[in-house]
């Protein structure tokens, strides 16, 4: 599971102001702490996209701290992260893998953006053209 420590801030107008040390880029709000949750992994996978997108290194979480809790990405967000830090350790490009899978340039733009709603199976895909497997596990939500 790919999850950054965040920061639910009390707003004393009410509601709750959500930041990411390790991605300050991430900065959202909801009306409760619920809303402010699902908010916060659509900021985070928005703001970790315009990373893929200037072709720069994801920011490694750090450990939580006190009064911090942890959002994951989703599942498919966390598999496209996975695919793009997996390009980029092996040092291979968009038309590198476009050409490996037999698509568009496009095609493979999509697969890297974390908020395109791609099908899991065709990021599975672009894995197992780089050697990778994906795996997925379950843990009890606390």
């Amino acid at each position: 599971m790919r999850a950054y420590p965040a920061r639910f801030i009390s707003e004393p107008e009410g509601g709750f102001t959500v930041t990411f040390r390790d991605v300050p880029e991430a900065i959202t709000w909801g009306e409760d702490r619920p809303e402010a949750l699902s908010m916060a992994g659509d900021a985070l996978e928005t703001a970790l996209s315009t990373y893929v997108d200037r072709r720069l290194p994801l920011p490694r979480a750090t450990k939580l701290r006190r009064a911090e809790a942890l959002v994951p990405l989703s599942a498919l967000g966390a598999a496209k992260a996975a695919l793009y830090e997996t390009m980029r350790r092996q040092g291979v490009g968009k038309a590198e893998l476009a050409r490996r899978l037999d698509c568009h340039l496009p095609q493979i733009d999509r697969l890297l953006d974390l908020c395109h709603s791609s099908k899991l199976e065709q990021v599975e895909s672009a894995l197992a053209a780089l050697g990778k497997r994906l795996l997925i596990g379950v843990r009890d939500a606390a």
